[in-house]
């Protein structure tokens, strides 16, 4: 076949799978980072940063793909409040049950720890939803499979916790296809923020480490 020939599909299935490689790659060097190049190398963490610009102006993203908007502040939490609201109903309830204490939950919600957890999260929508969602979808351009891969990429990257990794699964596939739906990451980055505290405060520390992941979830030592 002459290359005048070629389909229109064949022409436009490899660039496609472009974004479907960079987001593999993103993954990978975020799994890097967290077993070994965070102990060994400080200043790694650039890499993010200048692969997020990177990747955003190559792809010609605009703040709007991006989700980062607010004209459409009210959709976005009415669609996720549908399922955030019950979700931080069951972890309250689970928390009671296994004995999460007032006292305890108020010490997570001391500003300068809340609010840096807070927009912690937001960074993690920018990779999360901002990248990888958004590269997923410009390879299938189906958000019940995209939103399925996206959790279990970021289940995978919070193991081996045993709280985080099912958590990150479930919580991760609904906040992509929430996002591909409105595109918004503030308000995922806030629920998120919530959902992350209380899941702290619900669980035994003895089950989550801290909430860490990787090789820091074996180096934990619990104060008594």
């Amino acid at each position: 076949m002459s290359a005048s020939q070629t389909s229109p599909l064949t022409a436009t299935a490899a660039p496609r799978y472009f974004p479907f490689v960079e987001t593999l790659a993103f993954c990978a060097y975020v799994a890097w980072y967290i077993w070994q190049l965070q102990e060994q190398i400080w200043y790694s963490w650039i890499v993010f940063a200048v692969w997020l610009v990177a990747s955003f102006l190559l792809n010609k993203d605009t703040p709007k793909s991006l989700g980062w908007r607010a004209d459409n502040l009210w959709p976005s939490l009415k669609l996720s409040s549908a399922f955030f609201l019950p979700s931080i109903t069951i972890l309250v309830i689970a928390g009671l049950f296994f004995g999460g204490s007032q006292q305890s939950f108020l010490h997570l919600l001391i500003p300068r720890r809340f609010f840096g957890y807070m927009s912690f999260c937001l960074l993690q929508q920018i990779a999360l939803n901002s990248l990888v969602t958004n590269r997923l979808l410009a390879a299938w351009r189906s958000p019940l499979r995209v939103s399925l891969v996206v959790g279990a990429l970021f289940g995978v990257l919070h193991w081996p916790n045993p709280v985080l990794v099912p958590v990150t699964f479930l919580g991760g596939a609904l906040m992509s296809w929430i996002f591909a739906k409105e595109r918004n990451i503030l308000t995922l980055a806030v629920w998120q923020g919530i959902l992350g505290t209380i899941i702290w405060w619900a669980f035994p520390v003895a089950w989550h480490h801290a909430m860490r992941v990787g090789p820091g979830f074996y180096h934990f030592k619990p104060h008594y």
